[in-house]
């Protein structure tokens, strides 16, 4: 259930309950495909770190190690030892992701996997069983993401499709969500609009995906190609048209300039798998811009990473060990980055709250912004 607890401007300031405990909005989830963070980080960091919802992804989890291993073992929650919400993408984006290894038909999409090459059949119902095998928080519906260089007639198909599909993944979950041996009963589904760079077929898909009632929003097939002022144009577009009482969710943003644009546009979900892939790369994210810690200019600095942060990288190291880390080739390196990305988006989100909450949003954005673009 989502309690929308403030407004200032479209920026929204939320709770959503759940089977796995409270999520405050705007959230940003952190990205952990095969239930896991890259970069070596546990559930117990995660912690640590401020993360509220833990993202995984429905393909990968299916390929390898198997949803119905997973349901066995009592779902992905004690799997991977998290007790708080977790949210399973739909396998969608593989569609658009695996262009070259897949056919899709109405009945759903036949891919070839990407591990060993064999096809894998999955819809709508086949989508929303290994994501209830799981027994994920919340349920992202199955869709298409058209390329955002699609052609509009095939979009419009596409869009249409995608809606018929919704409407299957609906009842394939008021099916499971009744069965007795069902891990997680009280699964949660969100509706995914699309509709590419055409504004005209992203607000009708908008209204006619509102008129389901779902536990939620997203909007998809964003960052995927096109520029941010065409992405941003689409969300003043579509996000008037999706509940206001419901979250909505920009899937797949981005970088922390996106997220805080987006939020002042109405959106409180947010993934991304930029502060942990960065992190990896030794480059990291300040409220002053973003560092390369490869760089010499690192050799003998003292500091942390930021001043001031409360990341448990920067309680402990400084710039000069870290990049020893890195250019020694040391995992040790590349887990202290993603801890600090990781901590640095918690507590940004955190930031945005409290600004929403003191109605003083627009000046926070503001200046947030401004200080990305100075030079440590």
């Amino acid at each position: 259930m989502y309690t929308l607890l403030t407004l200032d401007g479209l920026a929204k300031r939320g709770r959503v309950t759940t089977v796995h405990g409270t999520i405050e909005t705007p959230v940003f989830m952190n990205v952990g495909t095969v239930g896991a963070i890259k970069g070596a980080v546990s559930t117990d960091d995660l912690k640590q770190i401020g993360t509220q919802v833990e993202l995984s992804n429905t393909y990968h989890l299916h390929v390898r190690t198997g949803d119905k291993l997973i349901k066995e073992y009592g779902g992905l929650h004690r799997f991977m030892n998290w007790d708080r919400p977790i949210l399973t993408d739909s396998g969608g984006f593989q569609v658009f992701s695996l262009a070259g290894l897949r056919k899709i038909k109405e009945e759903g999409v036949t891919f070839q996997s990407h591990i060993d090459g064999h096809y894998i059949f999955m819809g709508p119902e086949e989508s929303i069983q290994i994501q209830s095998n799981l027994g994920s928080t919340i349920a992202m519906a199955f869709d298409e993401c058209p390329s955002s260089v699609a052609q509009e007639s095939y979009i419009r198909e596409s869009v249409d499709r995608t809606t018929r599909w919704l409407e299957r993944c609906k009842e394939k979950m008021a099916e499971l969500n009744q069965l007795p041996d069902t891990v997680n009963p009280r699964q949660m589904l969100f509706g995914i609009n699309q509709g590419g760079i055409y504004a005209d077929i992203r607000i009708d898909h908008a209204k006619r995906i509102s008129e389901m009632d779902l536990d939620g929003y997203a909007v998809g097939g964003l960052a995927v190609g096109e520029t941010h002022e065409e992405m941003y144009h689409i969300l003043d577009e579509t996000v008037p048209y999706l509940p206001q009482n419901k979250p909505t969710y920009l899937m797949g943003v981005g970088t922390p300039a996106n997220i805080l644009e987006a939020v002042d546009r109405g959106v409180d979900f947010f993934d991304c798998v930029y502060p942990s892939r960065n992190g990896r790369h030794g480059h990291v994210y300040t409220h002053h811009g973003k560092l390369n810690m490869f760089n010499k200019k690192h050799e003998l600095d003292h500091r942390p990473i930021e001043e001031g942060c409360g990341c448990p990288t920067c309680q402990s190291y400084s710039r000069a060990y870290i990049r020893h880390l890195l250019k020694a080739n040391e995992m040790l390196g590349m887990r202290l980055c993603v801890l600090h990305n990781l901590y640095f988006y918690n507590h940004l989100m955190e930031e945005i709250r409290q600004a929403i909450e003191e109605h003083r949003y627009k000046e926070f954005k503001k200046s947030t912004l401004e200080g990305f673009l100075n030079k440590d």
